[in-house]
């Protein structure tokens, strides 16, 4: 195993070589110091190699995380140990990171230890995916249902009501008003869960997604953002996004509108947008035998009080709001929607800061023009 500061040609072949594995790989020294760290690993602990090889793992991880035992185990038993579902957070790391371990002796030096993380949150993604789709695919029936079972006799409901108040004294007229406004609202609540049994094919081409976000925030700070703090962290160089920019608009809207909400009320209330590309996320399209790529990863965060824990799990399911007058249909949508796409929402949250994160496919004729430049980027990094 090379160190981080060899350079020889050998080692950088052996660099390219784990530069190319999806997963962060780091090797220790007795002292816990960094000795090696792939490109992963330098996104995992959010450093650059040069930096890394100034700090110990303790730096980064709670001294009473169990990797410190796994570690002092594989030295002393010179084995290879695999741990599931190990949470490293910590607020170095930032939010939660729940993470199954490879850890190995190194066979040539006795007092290295190559450490392997691989991110739950791969896995999780991809079960929360399929749970979304499914949520959305019992919308669609139930959409259907109501449509057709409850618009026509509401409008007989609304008609009687109509009639009857022609005849009606200005005691009962109010009761009939009262009839016909709960009709209408019934008739909007189906009309928006309609939306959920459209299965026309997505019109996408190659969409700007800092256009997409600068117009949302125009929207927003126009209207229900008005006075709350935006900022953003774009990535200038990110390859469009394949999608329908309408959609798009109306997906990243409802987030914007939730994390406002989230924030209102607070003077240090703030939203952060901002976007980058993290390759390594391969999903299957909705209906057909396609698997794409989603290297394009969007985040929109807040500072509020965060998503209770009874319903976090749940979040994106028909019907779950923690507002008192929402109808719990704006997320699911939004779930739809980027299940139609293909790609994937999920949501972290704990008091003072939640994130909804979306990974997208690229637009096909940039996905591996992205790819050659990142590789680049990694091959010129310093070893």
């Amino acid at each position: 195993m090379t160190s981080l500061s060899t350079t020889s040609s050998a080692a950088q072949a052996q660099l390219g070589i784990l530069n190319a594995l999806p997963h962060p790989v780091i090797v220790i020294d007795a002292g816990g110091h960094f000795v090696f760290a792939n490109s992963d690993a330098e996104q995992f602990f959010s450093s650059g190699a040069s930096y890394l090889a100034r700090r110990r793992l303790s730096d980064f991880v709670p001294a009473d995380s169990p990797l410190f035992a796994l570690i002092d185990q594989v030295r002393e038993q010179r084995s290879r140990i695999s741990e599931y579902r190990v949470d490293l957070s910590s607020p170095r790391l930032g939010g939660e990171r729940i993470v199954d371990l490879y850890v190995s002796a190194m066979p040539e030096q006795s007092d290295e230890v190559v450490i392997m993380i691989q991110q739950r949150s791969i896995a999780d993604k991809m079960d929360r995916q399929l749970t979304h789709r499914s949520a959305a695919r019992t919308v669609t029936g139930l959409a259907a249902m109501l449509a057709h079972e409850i618009r026509n006799p509401l409008s007989g409901i609304k008609g009687a009501a109509q009639l009857l108040e022609t005849a009606a004294s200005d005691e009962d007229r109010v009761l009939t008003r009262l009839i016909q406004e709960e009709s209408d609202r019934i008739v909007k609540l189906v009309d928006r869960m309609e939306v959920f049994s459209d299965q026309r094919p997505i019109e996408r081409s190659g969409v700007n997604i800092h256009s997409v976000l600068e117009h949302v925030k125009t929207l927003a700070r126009s209207g229900f953002a008005r006075g709350i703090k935006i900022t953003e962290l774009y990535d200038p160089s990110l390859p469009p996004v394949f999608g329908n920019r309408d959609q798009l608009v109306q997906v990243f809207l409802n987030l914007l509108k939730n994390a406002s909400e989230a924030v209102a009320g607070r003077e240090d209330g703030e939203i952060r947008l901002s976007t980058a590309f993290r390759p390594g996320v391969r999903l299957s399209v909705p209906g057909t035998k396609t698997r794409v790529t989603l290297p394009l990863e969007f985040l929109v965060e807040d500072n509020g009080g965060g998503v209770p824990d009874d319903i976090r799990e749940n979040i994106f399911d028909p019907f779950v709001t923690t507002k008192p007058s929402g109808s719990g249909l704006g997320l699911a949508l939004v779930a739809k929607i980027i299940g139609d796409h293909g790609g994937v929402i999920e949501c972290e949250s704990q008091p003072g800061h939640t994130t909804f994160r979306v990974l997208m496919p690229a637009w096909r004729d940039a996905t591996d023009e992205a790819e050659r430049r990142r590789a680049g980027r990694h091959y010129g990094k310093d070893a």
